[in-house]
C-alpha cells in the first residue's frame, strides 16, 4: 500500500467535505442487510478495518450494540471520532493488527482498494479470519477488481461552515505487469477570508482478480462468494466479497 496519501494525513481535516457521512446511508444499509442475511440473525458485534472517517459506521452503528473501528491513520481516527464519539477506535494496520477479540462481522470498505498484491490480499483475509467468530461474516468491498476496472474521471465535494472544497479525481494505468493503477486528486479549498488554494494528492490503488480474493478468503477459513454491489450512483455495479467463517 502507498505509505501516506495526503487525504488521510495532512489533509484529513477536510475529509468530511470531500465525502460526507450523509451520503453513505444507502451503502451502509446494503452492507448491514447483507451481513444480517449471511448471519441469519442481527449482528451483535462489528469490527471495521481501515475504517477511515467512519462514514459507514455513522449509519450501521445505530443497529449494532458493539462496534469497533480500526485504522492505521491517527488523523482519520480523529476525524471519525467527531461523528462517532461513542464508538471504540483503535489504531492499527489492517494487514497486521490483532485485537485478541472476535466479532460477528468483520467489514472492510474501500480501504481494500489499496491492496496491490496477492500477498496483501492473503494478509487481509488472515486478519479478517483472526477477528471473525465461527459462523460470523466478513464483508470486503474494494472499489475495483481486475474484471471491472475502468479508467475515468470523477468530481465532487461539499460546502461546510465557513469553508468548502471541490475535487477532481482521475484514474490511469499503473506500473505494467502489476495490478496497480493510479488515482490522482486535485483539491480546491475555500475558507472564509482566505484566498483559495489547490493541493494535489496521488494514490496507488489495486484491482485484483475476483478469483484471487475468493481463493484467499477460502484458504483463510471462509466460505466465500461474490455479491453484486447495487447502488443508485453506480448503475453498472460491481461486486464485493462475503465470507462465512467455518469451524
Amino acid at each position: 500500500m502507498t505509505d501516506r496519501p495526503r487525504m488521510y494525513h495532512d489533509l484529513a481535516e477536510w475529509f468530511h467535505l470531500l465525502t460526507a457521512p450523509e451520503d453513505y446511508e444507502e451503502e451502509a444499509e446494503l452492507f448491514y442487510a447483507t451481513a444480517e442475511a449471511a448471519l441469519e440473525r442481527k449482528p451483535e458485534s462489528w469490527l471495521e478495518l481501515g475504517s477511515g472517517g467512519g462514514n459507514n459506521a455513522w449509519h450501521y452503528s445505530k443497529l449494532v450494540p458493539e462496534v469497533v473501528l480500526s485504522d492505521r491513520s491517527t488523523e482519520m481516527l480523529g476525524i471519525s471520532k467527531t461523528i462517532n464519539p461513542k464508538l471504540e477506535h483503535i489504531q492499527g494496520d489492517m494487514l497486521e493488527v490483532r485485537l485478541g477479540r472476535t466479532f460477528d462481522v468483520v467489514f472492510v470498505h474501500d480501504a481494500a482498494s489499496y491492496l496491490t498484491t496477492e500477498a496483501q490480499v492473503r494478509q487481509l483475509a488472515e486478519t479478517a479470519a483472526a477477528h471473525c467468530k465461527v459462523g460470523g461474516v466478513t464483508l470486503i468491498c474494494p472499489d475495483n477488481t481486475a474484471e471491472n476496472l475502468e479508467f475515468d474521471t470523477d468530481h465532487g465535494g461539499h460546502d461546510g461552515d465557513g469553508r468548502a472544497m471541490r475535487y477532481l479525481e482521475w484514474s490511469s494505468p499503473g506500473e505494467p505487469g502489476t495490478y496497480e493503477h493510479i488515482v490522482d486528486y486535485a483539491y480546491i479549498y475555500h475558507e472564509a477570508g482566505e484566498p483559495p488554494r489547490v493541493e494535489l494528492d496521488r494514490h496507488v490503488n489495486g484491482a485484483l482478480p475476483e478469483a484471487m480474493w475468493l481463493t484467499a478468503l477460502r484458504e483463510a477459513g471462509f466460505q466465500a462468494t461474490t455479491t453484486p454491489f447495487i447502488h443508485s450512483e453506480v448503475p453498472d455495479g460491481g461486486v464485493f466479497f462475503v465470507g462465512r467463517r467455518q469451524a
